[in-house]
């Protein structure tokens, strides 16, 4: 017996031993980002002025002239986020009140995989289809519109961002309490005013949740923007007109053709830095409100 207890004993430490390795993974791989962005960004600033990099209005790294104002591409970013976002956020949590409060269980057993199921199509394929279909469509009611902008690029982030903001809306309305409801209707109020009036504000923290990390998921989206928003640096919030964002610019100074060790390639680490520490904002906020919210109905 005593044997067997030890056996026992030395297994589960060898266990705990392998999982506290894997968990482990995730913290170094963090660090390890963060160290060479640290270390890349500050030869950066060794010769461009933290000034220059937050108040210049001009982002032109790569040509004769050159400017290091981080405006243009922040412009840019924020611009295909809120079209996206300004799409996805009414839809899924439209979907979300459907597949909650509507739809029979069975057809909400068909529908959950299904919008997990576009959550998988690559992104460079929503990037081709917004060039090639969007685009196309959009030119037919805005005539003005060139073949690279920032509202094809946006839409197509759009339909992309869209599962992840009607999956998590949805689990934080299905996660309700039956009391609210039940209250709800014993008050006399309808199907609409329940929702309304008790399910949408006893999940708005889960649904805040999603709509910031829908947010995150939009700053950090590369292809798309790559290929449909085009790769001009310009200071503006016109739709119809070609934009460039962080992760665009990082695909372009990533082709090969920067020397390595040039200050131009070490702007590549700056906006890095820049896409990390704005991503990492909006997830601790994320954290923050889903802790609030599991609080709230412990």
């Amino acid at each position: 017996m005593l044997c067997r207890s030890k056996r026992s004993k030395v297994v589960e430490r060898f266990v705990e031993g392998i999982l506290t390795g894997c968990s482990s993974i995730s913290i170094l791989t963090t660090l390890g980002i963060i160290a060479v962005l640290t270390v890349e960004s500050v030869l950066f600033f060794r010769e461009v002025s933290l000034s220059q990099f937050l108040f210049d209005s001009q982002w032109t790294p790569l040509f004769l002239d050159k400017h290091f104002g981080i405006w243009p591409l922040i412009a840019g970013t924020i611009l295909t986020s809120a079209i996206a976002l300004a799409l996805s956020v009414p839809a899924g949590l439209i979907i979300a009140i459907y597949v909650s409060e509507f739809a029979h269980e069975r057809t909400r057993k068909f529908l959950k995989p299904i919008l997990e199921l576009l959550a998988g199509i690559p992104t460079i394929v929503y990037g081709y289809f917004a060039l090639l279909v969007i685009t196309p469509l959009l030119q037919k009611i805005f005539p003005e519109m060139g073949s690279f902008n920032a509202l094809s690029a946006g839409i197509a982030m759009g339909i992309m961002i869209l599962p992840m903001m009607a999956s998590l809306s949805e689990d934080a309305i299905y996660t309700v309490p039956r009391s609210l409801r039940e209250g709800a209707y014993a008050l006399g109020a309808s199907k609409l005013q329940m929702i309304l009036g008790a399910v949408l504000p006893g999940a708005i923290g889960g649904i805040t949740a999603a709509v910031i990390l829908s947010a995150a998921r939009a700053i950090g989206e590369t292809m798309i923007v790559a290929i449909a928003a085009g790769q001009q640096p310009l200071l503006h919030f016109d739709p119809l007109q070609p934009v460039e964002t962080m992760t665009a610019y990082i695909v372009q100074v990533s082709m090969g053709d920067t020397p390595h060790g040039t200050l131009e390639y070490h702007t590549l680490f700056a906006v890095a830095m820049m896409l990390f520490l704005l991503t990492m904002v909006l997830n601790v906020i994320s954290l923050l409100i889903r802790e609030r919210f599991q609080r709230m109905y412990r």
